[in-house]
């Protein structure tokens, strides 16, 4: 394997609020190099998509922002940065033969039922081009308690073993590397099928909960190209969902 942190520039922190906002507010005030990686043993404050809260133990898990540069990268494309992410996610995991991987829409990493990788993506916009985004993981490795939180897991509870930080991380810098690659030398249309394939429950019947708190049944048949999740209902309509204007219950 490529030594990715021979190059890489990473800043690591014993605690911090949340490396998303270390990263953000270090970008204010100095020039830093691209694929800069904030990493923190404990984060006090982690965030998820729409304020969500991320809860880590010390030390267990890997809590870290990769900075990334564009130069020409349109916003109606940006949900591919979430494939992207997820991906790497997912080719990291895979080798370590964590078991029925999926990705949850919009970007939750799951084995089976359980969530044990969250992704947060902050872009900086200027016009209509992204100049660079903020992707933070949390990504649970040797955690093994979860308190009220039914759904979550980790790679050690699940495989029985413990992981070396050090090493998932470097593995998942490397696919994440690779899939920017790929998407800068055009090959979009690959990675957006891969992503399609792992969905969470595509193609099987599940019920919905909408922004007024209708239930309804539907198809998951993919997404669109600006990321909104498409949804087969009733005599064969399809119908974009943005994110936040439902959820997926089972």
């Amino acid at each position: 394997m490529k030594n990715v942190q021979a190059y890489m520039q990473r800043i690591k922190l014993d605690a911090t609020d949340s490396t998303n906002a270390y990263l953000k507010k270090l970008l204010l005030s100095e020039k830093l190099e691209d694929f800069t990686i904030v990493t923190a043993n404990e984060q006090l404050n982690g965030r998820g998509q729409m304020g969500t809260q991320w809860e880590s133990e010390a030390g267990k898990n890997l809590t870290f922002s990769v900075l990334k540069y564009f130069k020409n990268y349109r916003i109606h494309e940006q949900f591919l940065l979430n494939i992207i992410a997820s991906l790497a996610v997912y080719h990291t995991l895979k080798k370590l033969f964590i078991p029925n991987l999926r990705v949850k829409w919009p970007n939750d990493i799951l084995s089976g039922n359980f969530k044990i990788c969250g992704i947060l993506i902050e872009n900086n916009l200027k016009n209509d081009l992204i100049q660079s985004s903020i992707i933070g993981f949390g990504l649970n490795v040797n955690q093994l308690e979860f308190g009220n939180l039914k759904k979550a897991s980790s790679i050690k509870k699940i495989k029985g073993k413990t992981f070396n930080l050090d090493e998932v991380l470097t593995s998942l810098v490397l696919n994440l590397e690779i899939l920017f690659n790929e998407f800068e030398s055009g090959k979009v249309s690959d990675i957006r099928k891969q992503y399609e394939m792992l969905l969470f429950r595509i193609d099987k019947p599940s019920t919905f909960k909408d922004r007024d708190s209708k239930l309804f049944t539907g198809y998951i048949r993919g997404i669109s190209a600006e990321g909104n999740l498409v949804i087969e209902l009733e005599d064969s309509i399809l119908k974009e969902y943005a994110f936040k204007e439902l959820e997926l219950l089972h």
